[in-house]
């Protein structure tokens, strides 16, 4: 059932980073609940990040709702919530409330600005959050815009994974001390913290502010990308002098011709001979030729390949839950492993029987229940 069964998590739905968080402790054996509005779409099975978790719908304006999540907060381990700041106060539903009801209770706030700060009460997004840290600074081709990274490194790297660690990290703390305590995580803080090793780096000279003039920006000919004949990519990266060496051998081409590897002013015309190199055959030739080697040379695999690749199908990296691939759950423990347990819920499914588990009574459920969406 996972390192975190019996761990007992309420998710104040969100978007984005909120529930990425709840995913990873509903992975891990949580049992998540997920309390939705009650009205809005009803929401789809293959709305990956809502796995593993039941849904509850109630109406947070009403105060019988209110009431009805404090009464639930006292059996729970974890509350998490995404709001601006100030608006589970305004819901009656701030730390304070909760707490009262269970001093035990950790309580996960994830904003992009954090909880106090010029910008805490402003909108934003992954792209605002990173642009601020540096982070988006440094991605990109020279001499053209910076390069957003998806949305990974501010929702997700900063943002749930910064979350979902506090989380775990004030649970263990808990086991010692018997309290509850609050968690703040700020998307502007996980990005800023994602790039420690950068700013390190800079900090001994090792880094430039320029974008595409470092090691391992693109920049490098051997830390880059390149078109194959076919038009597809490899990605490659071998940093180290013995594996750089191995790749160019495998290739066939004069080691000679890549004296002073390390220089950056001979890093352009050492990628003009790699891309020339790699250009002249397709993907497919040089996945088999550096399949067995510590080149560093890998395929660049679209979503719709890389589940069938050989290693990440030996290692079960993907998984198919009632007809969705999606990622495995992650990390892996050797005996309590984590589980794809339900397919994401519609909006108020499990109404009726989280909150006859938490001991409401007919009367009441029907009640709150005449406000939530039919069971599906």
């Amino acid at each position: 059932m996972g390192p975190l069964a019996g761990t007992i998590v309420l998710e104040i739905a969100g978007i984005g980073p909120g529930p990425f968080c709840a995913m990873l402790l509903a992975d891990l054996g949580a049992e998540v609940i997920r309390i939705e509005r009650s009205e809005g779409p009803a929401g789809s099975r293959q709305d990956v990040p809502l796995r593993n978790r039941r849904s509850l719908a109630l109406d947070l304006k009403q105060p019988a709702a209110v009431q009805a999540v404090l009464r639930m907060a006292e059996k729970a381990d974890v509350l998490i919530e995404g709001f601006r700041p100030g608006v589970m106060e305004r819901l009656g539903l701030g730390p304070a409330a909760v707490q009262a009801r269970n001093p035990k209770l950790i309580y996960g706030r994830m904003t992009g600005w954090g909880q106090e700060g010029p910008l805490a009460p402003r909108a934003g997004h992954d792209i605002n959050y990173i642009a601020l840290t540096g982070a988006l600074h440094a991605m990109g081709r020279a001499g053209e815009p910076p390069a957003p990274p998806l949305n990974l490194v501010g929702d997700y790297g900063g943002g749930g994974m910064l979350l979902a660690m506090g989380v775990l990290a004030a649970l263990v703390e808990r086991g010692r001390s018997g309290q509850g305590q609050v968690v703040d995580a700020a998307m502007v803080d996980g990005a800023a913290l994602l790039m420690a090793p950068i700013y390190g780096m800079m900090a001994r000279g090792r880094w430039s502010d320029a974008r595409a003039s470092n090691l391992l920006d693109g920049a490098a000919s051997f830390y880059d990308t390149y078109a194959c004949a076919d038009g597809d990519f490899v990605a490659v990266g071998p940093i180290e002098p013995q594996f750089f060496d191995e790749m160019v051998a495998r290739m066939g081409l004069d080691p000679k011709l890549f004296e002073g590897r390390m220089e950056p002013g001979r890093w352009p015309a050492h990628k003009a001979l790699l891309a020339a190199a790699f250009g002249a055959r397709p993907r497919a030739y040089w996945t088999a030729l550096f399949a067995d080697s510590d080149a560093c040379v890998a395929p660049v695999l679209s979503m719709q390949e890389a589940p069938h690749h050989p290693h990440n199908a030996a290692r079960g990296t993907f998984a198919t839950l009632e007809g969705t691939v999606q990622p495995a759950p992650a990390p892996r423990f050797s005996r309590t492993p984590g589980e794809l347990r339900r397919p994401p819920p519609l909006r108020g499914e499990h109404s009726h029987e989280v909150l006859a588990e938490f001991g409401f009574s007919a009367e009441e459920i029907e009640a709150l229940a005449t406000r939530v969406p039919a069971q599906a």
